[in-house]
Parts: C-alpha cells; sequence; structure tokens
C-alpha cells in the first residue's frame, strides 16, 4: 500500500494505538485525535502527530482535519461500555453518533478518500445463528449497539451520494496488551488483573455465555487492509468460534497460575448469551483471518500485566 496521510481518532487508546504503531512502523504520516477520557497519551508513539481533541468539539475537530488533510480517516473513537449506554443513552448517542458525523463531516471537508469504521457485534443483538454472517438482521439490543449502527448508516449515506467511501469492521471482543481492567468489555484484561493480583474474579452468569476472542493485532492486519480495495465493504472480524466465559477463565488462569476458583453474579442487562463472528467477508475481501490463537494471546496479555 502507498504512503498514506492517516488520521486515527481514538488512537490513544487500546485498539486505536496498536493501529498507530502499525501505521508509523509503515511509513505512514499519521494524526492522533483523541480526547484522554479512556486513551493515554503514553500509548501514542513518537513519529505521529497527537491532537488532544473531543470528536464532538466540531470547530476544533474540523480545524485539526483540515489542516492535516487525510487521505484515510480510520475511526476508533467511541464510547463502547454497554452499561453506560444503557444508563446515560444520551451521552451514548453524543458520542457515538453525533461525535461520528463530526468527524465523517470533517473527513469529507478535508477531502479524504476514505473512513474505517470500528463498529460492533453489537449491531446483530441476540443472534439467530452462529456464527453470525454480515447478512444477519441488525437487532441492537443496547444502546451502545444502537448508536454504533446508526453511524454505518450514515456512512453508507455519504458514500452513496458520491461524498467518501468507507469500510465498516465489526469486531468480536477483541483483547490484547493496553486494554483497560475498569471498563466491562476487556474481560481478558479483568480477570488478567485481578488473577496476578490474587483477587477473586466474577462471572456474570452461570459460565456458559460465550464470546469470540480476537486479539488486537490480527484486527489491526485487517484494518490496515480494509484502507483500500473496495469500498462500502461491511465485515465481521473474528474467530468464528464460541469461547465460554468458564473456558476463557480456564486459560487466563493457567497463564497466570492462579489457583482460586471464580464466583458468580447475576447476568447484566443488555448482555448477549451466545455471540460469535464469521469472518467469510474480510477473508474473500482483503484475504484476512486471524493467527493469533487464544492461548497465545493470553499469554501476551499476561506478560505485558505483570508488574
Amino acid at each position: 500500500m502507498a504512503a498514506l496521510r492517516a488520521l486515527v481518532t481514538g488512537g490513544a487508546g487500546f485498539i486505536g494505538s496498536h493501529l498507530v504503531d502499525r501505521l508509523v512502523s509503515d511509513g505512514h504520516t499519521v494524526c492522533v485525535l483523541d480526547d484522554l477520557s479512556t486513551g493515554s497519551a503514553s500509548n501514542v508513539p513518537s513519529g505521529a502527530r497527537f491532537q488532544r481533541i473531543d470528536i464532538c468539539d466540531w470547530p476544533s475537530l474540523r480545524d485539526v482535519v483540515a489542516s492535516f488533510k487525510p487521505d484515510v480517516v480510520f475511526h476508533a473513537a467511541a464510547q463502547t461500555d454497554v452499561g453506560r449506554s444503557i444508563r446515560e443513552p444520551d451521552y451514548d448517542a453524543r458520542v457515538n453518533v453525533l461525535g461520528g458525523l463530526n468527524v465523517l463531516r470533517a473527513a469529507h471537508a478535508a477531502g479524504a478518500r476514505r473512513v474505517v469504521y470500528a463498529s460492533s457485534a453489537a449491531v446483530y443483538g441476540t443472534p439467530d445463528r452462529l456464527p453470525v454472517p454480515e447478512t444477519h438482521p441488525t437487532r441492537p439490543i443496547s444502546d451502545y449497539g444502537s448508536s454504533k449502527l446508526a453511524f454505518e448508516h450514515y456512512l453508507h449515506a455519504y458514500q452513496a451520494r458520491g461524498l467518501i467511501e468507507y469500510a465498516a469492521l465489526r469486531f468480536a471482543n477483541v483483547y490484547g496488551p493496553r486494554q483497560r481492567s475498569d471498563g466491562e468489555g476487556g474481560v481478558v484484561a479483568i480477570f488478567t488483573d485481578r488473577m496476578l493480583a490474587g483477587k477473586p474474579v466474577t462471572i456474570f452468569g452461570d459460565g456458559s455465555k460465550t464470546r469470540d476472542y480476537i486479539y488486537v493485532g490480527d484486527v489491526v492486519a485487517a484494518i490496515i487492509r480494509a484502507a483500500s480495495g473496495p469500498a462500502g465493504v461491511i465485515a465481521n472480524l473474528g474467530w468464528g468460534r464460541e469461547v465460554s466465559d468458564l473456558e476463557l477463565f480456564r486459560e487466563v488462569a493457567a497463564a497466570t497460575r492462579y489457583t482460586q476458583e471464580p464466583t458468580y453474579a447475576a447476568d447484566r442487562p443488555g448482555d448477549i448469551a451466545h455471540s460469535c463472528l464469521d469472518p467469510a467477508v474480510a477473508r474473500r475481501t482483503w484475504d484476512w483471518k486471524p493467527t493469533v490463537a487464544l492461548r497465545d494471546g493470553v499469554r501476551r496479555v499476561v506478560e505485558w500485566s505483570k508488574p
């Protein structure tokens, strides 16, 4: 891929910062936008330009994007807490829909060719079948899933009017180094931190709930490929394999040498019982497939997390 001027929103966060590392190492010119509400400036490599900006601050966002003139905008900034989206749906919509629209408008105004969007498996809601294909109906059951899906529709509308191209990537449960352990989505990070500290680990439900865990490096490889090739692609990023909460607990326990048993608590509102994604579109479109097995990925997180 030819050298890009790449703008990354949320580039100081977990997934965004790994993407920035890869873009910089590949020789692209990178500008990071992040308000540091969940990210850290220390995650941004010295080879990238950093601007502390809230995507909901339209004048500041517009000016920075216009000045940088990106070829491609990688939009990873988001409100990602499902529980908070249900408690504060106005805040969730402000960041994920209105903030996203600001990014889209600024990208178009600056002449960007494409937006690559970090979407979510939450757009599907409760699946009819597993693994979930991209053709599955989108029926989100959380405000978070609704806001992520809404922005996909805006991207489609802009492309349909010939304003900008897009690719939307629906992530399964992404994990890896730098993931925060104080939210609800970073289960691997949460389990790892508590086990290394010898603290009790809580599983919500009876341990049979399943998710599809995908290592951050594999996700970044797909995001990079989505910057070129066909436009208007919506693709799942996952292994297509269900991993139960109890199975994940056992993997992290083995890597941390944790010997306690889990404690159990009631399921949380908005949680889906079973989820995994069919990544066939990404495989067909970009010849992409995940390469880091759960055991190896968990081991990398544990090594990174050790004091």
